[in-house]
């Protein structure tokens, strides 16, 4: 029984290394891509102004929400700049932006797939339990193995840890939508493409929202997380903090990610409230089709009552 042992971890370093040496290139490739997106974020974020930056998200907010939201935002924001901590949360803010970006992007298309085939979704649910289940820590070994040390690796790791809710809420979205409603849009003859975008996007934008939430939610939780491979910014400074045990600068950048967590959660929220009228408008007009023939057939059933009758002379 002492040498029984299961040799899993050979195994996986030789699986690492053949990808490594394969898909190499491919890596490289999505670093310096990632990379660029992130240096060009970051640069729009950090270089102007900080009321230019608090002003343009106070205007969001605004046209979002309304004003109690844009003034919330931006004594938010403004309390992060008397923290001094203003670069850090914007290089912070720049990368849980990408790689949320690329997390819903990812998310929501393989979500609306497997809510379409049954095979997929089987597929896609143990990969999904897998990724949920996975601690976060772990994510940073073969970030750090294909893309080496920085922002990169942290937003991979970021996205992989944030993917999960995104494809689970987007396929439970359009499978929660009325069959019936869907029927209708096969009795008018829409083609599949139209029903997806037309009935069944829309009625699932509250669920879809959800999810591109909590993907925003969990990229910042991996900020710390990213931090210790050097991806900078407030989880970086919480890093330090942790390794000097400053208890100070510890609380002043964790009170910075609680304030981004808190705007971008309202936005977001907000972003999924908005299309509650549109939502109810296409389904107005699709009642509205649906009576067309209803109403059709009853005064066609009128006039053959009124040629019926005898009383009356023949309708023109």
């Amino acid at each position: 029984m002492e040498n029984l042992r299961l040799p899993l971890g050979e195994w996986i370093e030789a699986v690492v290394d053949f990808v490594g040496d394969v898909f190499g290139w491919l890596f490289d490739a999505i670093a310096t891509i990632l990379g660029i997106v992130y240096d060009g974020l970051d640069w729009v974020l950090v270089t102007p102004p900080f009321w230019a930056v608090i002003i343009v998200f106070a205007a969001l907010a605004f046209w979002v929400k309304g004003w109690k939201l844009a003034v919330g935002t931006a004594l938010g924001l403004f309390v992060i700049v008397l923290l001094d901590q203003w670069d850090n949360a914007m290089d912070t803010l720049a990368l849980v932006l990408v790689a949320s970006v690329v997390a819903t992007a990812i998310g929501i298309p393989v979500g609306i797939w497997a809510a379409r085939n049954e095979h997929v979704s089987r597929v896609v649910r143990p990969v999904l339990d897998f990724l949920q289940t996975m601690p976060a820590f772990v994510y940073l070994i073969p970030a750090i193995i294909f893309f080496g040390v920085g922002a990169v690796p942290g937003m991979i790791a970021t996205i992989l840890f944030a993917l999960a809710p995104g494809v689970r809420l987007t396929e439970l979205g359009i499978r929660g939508v009325d069959k019936e409603v869907v029927e209708a849009g096969h009795a008018f003859g829409a083609t599949p493409g139209r029903i997806l975008r037309q009935i069944q996007l829309p009625l699932a934008m509250p669920s879809i929202m959800a999810g591109v939430n909590q993907i925003i939610m969990l990229s910042l939780s991996m900020v710390v997380i990213a931090g210790i491979v050097g991806a900078g910014g407030l989880g970086g400074e919480i890093t330090r903090a942790i390794g000097r045990i400053n208890v100070g600068l510890g609380f002043e950048a964790g009170i910075s990610i609680v304030i981004i967590a808190m705007i971008l959660d309202r936005i977001t929220s907000a972003f999924a409230s908005t299309d509650r009228p549109r939502r109810r408008v296409v389904t107005t007009s699709m009642s509205s089709r649906d009576d067309a023939p209803a109403a059709a057939k009853a005064d066609d059933a009128g006039r053959e009552r009124v040629t019926a009758s005898p009383g009356r002379a023949p309708a023109v």
